[in-house]
């Protein structure tokens, strides 16, 4: 209650807003407030005693202006609209000022959500083995590691207190324009070198951990990680060194990251062609019972599923691997869906699970950093992420009782360097480049094309070979033998003309099969009669065969995609 035994009503509550006129007037019983405008409102807005002199005179003013027969009618009515417009003014920043507040607050418990995340994370400084980098315009190259770290499960996983090695592993290659994708599993029980390893130590000084050079039965590949105190670097060094693709990244989950992440997104959907009961006679395994047919496998049981092989085949890694792949690809599905984009408490529960489950390098150590690379990487439909196995086959020094793997020299260097030139495994349309222009629009005639060839890294005899094709067979009368050219080799072909040769550039493009990123506008003007320099690459196998053709797959490697569930086991 106020002194004058009236209520205590804020000025602003007094005004409401007339649905016919939209504008703001006085509701019903505002008298027994104090006038907008009056020393008592000023008085409640906050006003101060220095003022009371304005005050009294404006008082004054306002009541002159309302009394009859001094002409104020008009000066009253003008000063209550200026009353209400100041009053419409105050109650709208009042109600931006609530807004603003609660901006405010959200954008701190945002900063709070984004600190709780960012504290998730754990890294390692693998120095020169990766990339610092979160994104990247080229080919990117991520090392998946599953680690078999039992520390915290308990010991019905084996030894509890092991620091893990490098159990389950997978080179993610993402091609350069992002139209594709290629994830290959390494096994962990293939015989291979390990090279030597710097590793950053907690006092900030560097070790080096000496290799291992490859021999009859060992080192294991799972040993590069784990073993002497070696970490995720030294894997990604082996890795580099075992396929010749440098590593960008690399991402470690342990046991628990399997059962968190299924649990996250609702379960990931699996499918056996025969029932699964994996318990040996010793009373190990995985002790994972599951009747053929399609099945929805989370927590306890989705880490069973990945783990499981004794009741598989051959019992082997190479067969677990395969689960491993259907258990990828459908995961991957199932985070793509919009059920699980689209629900927060989903989204949330699988972003505090991947976080709290990851260990990564520091170039990608960050919610943000992660968040680029997932944006990046994102761009690539699961139609055409393809799962494959490093080629290997069993080692002829153990006899008949094979225990580990060694690289297949025949068909692993196809796969890497179909991975390496971003060659898909499943079919893909590429998009148009922006280069592609070049190639249409009007072609000369053949009599009319002057060309220069260049042997600059292709085959023996190259050059004079096209020359004679182009002469003989394609009628291109005005063409040289330039020998081989200066400089340094190429990979690629290249045709380099003038802005008034457009058009032969075409046409021969099209007599040679050239891509559109082989030709090359000069930098200077030619002058009439000059001719068109083509260089031949390392990617020329011969005039006649056409650059342009679709790099194939390598045949006979088992491959599975991302987008189809199919039984397995």
């Amino acid at each position: 209650m106020d002194t004058q035994g009236g209520r205590n009503i804020d000025p602003a509550d007094q005004w409401v807003l007339d649905p016919e006129t939209g504008d703001y007037r006085l509701q019903a019983g505002g008298g027994d407030a104090p006038d907008v405008g009056t020393p008592a409102a000023e008085a409640q807005a906050g006003g101060v005693p220095g003022q009371r002199r304005a005050r009294t005179r404006r008082e004054g003013e306002r009541r002159a202006a309302a009394e009859p027969g001094r002409g104020g009618r008009g000066r009253g009515v003008a000063r209550s609209r200026k009353a209400k417009r100041s009053t419409k003014r105050k109650v709208l920043m009042w109600t931006a000022g609530t807004l603003g507040f609660v901006l405010v607050a959200g954008s701190a418990g945002a900063y709070m959500l984004y600190r709780h995340f960012n504290g998730n994370i754990s890294t390692v400084d693998v120095g020169s083995a990766g990339s610092k980098n979160a994104t990247s315009k080229d080919a990117v190259n991520i090392l998946v590691i599953g680690t078999d770290s039992r520390i915290g499960l308990g010991e019905k996983y084996g030894d509890a207190g092991s620091l893990g090695h490098a159990d389950t592993t997978i080179l993610f290659h993402v091609a350069k324009d992002r139209s594709n994708a290629t994830a290959m599993s390494i096994p962990r029980d293939m015989v291979t070198g390990i090279p030597d390893c710097p590793t950053k130590q907690k006092d900030g000084s560097t070790r080096t951990i000496h290799g291992t050079p490859r021999a009859a039965f060992g080192p294991r590949f799972n040993e590069s990680l784990g073993q002497a105190g070696r970490d995720p670097g030294c894997t990604m060094r082996t890795v580099t060194e075992l396929t010749g693709l440098p590593v960008d990244h690399f991402i470690l989950v342990n046991f628990e990251a399997v059962k968190t992440l299924s649990t996250a997104v609702g379960g990931v959907p699996v499918c056996l062609s025969h029932a699964i009961d994996d318990t040996d006679r010793l009373g190990q395994g995985s002790h994972l019972h599951l009747a053929a047919g399609p099945h929805t496998v989370q927590g306890e049981q989705a880490l069973q599923f990945v783990r499981t092989r004794h009741s598989l085949k051959n019992g082997s890694d190479l067969d677990r691997i395969d689960l491993q792949k259907q258990f990828l690809g459908s995961m991957i599905r199932r985070m793509k869906s919009g059920n699980t984009l689209t629900d927060p408490g989903k989204l949330f529960e699988l972003a505090n699970a991947a976080t709290k489950s990851l260990t990564v390098d520091t170039g990608i150590g960050g919610v943000g950093k992660l968040t680029a690379l997932a944006k990046d990487l994102n761009r690539v439909d699961p139609e055409h992420i393809t799962f494959t196995t490093f080629p290997v086959v069993d080692n002829p020094a153990e006899g008949e009782h094979h225990r580990t793997v060694v690289a297949d020299r025949t068909k692993a260097p196809a796969l890497l360097a179909a991975i390496r030139n971003d060659v898909s495994l499943t079919e893909v349309e590429k998009k148009p480049k922006a280069s592609d222009a070049r190639l249409r629009g009007s072609r000369a005639d053949p009599s009319r094309v002057r060309v220069t060839v260049y042997n600059g890294g292709g085959p023996e005899g190259a050059a004079q070979a096209t020359l004679q094709w182009l002469q003989n067979t394609k009628g291109v009368a005005h063409s040289a033998n330039g020998g081989n050219a200066p400089g340094a080799e190429q990979d690629r072909t290249t045709l380099v003309y003038g802005p008034d040769q457009a058009d032969q550039a075409r046409s021969l493009a099209a007599m040679m099969g050239l891509p559109a990123s082989a030709l090359h506008p000069a930098k200077d003007a030619s002058g009439p009669g000059t001719d068109m320099s083509l260089t031949l690459g390392h990617d020329f196998h011969g005039a006649g065969v056409p650059l342009t053709s679709r790099a194939e797959p390598p045949a006979g490697v088992p491959q599975s995609h991302a987008d189809k569930n199919v039984c397995v086991g």
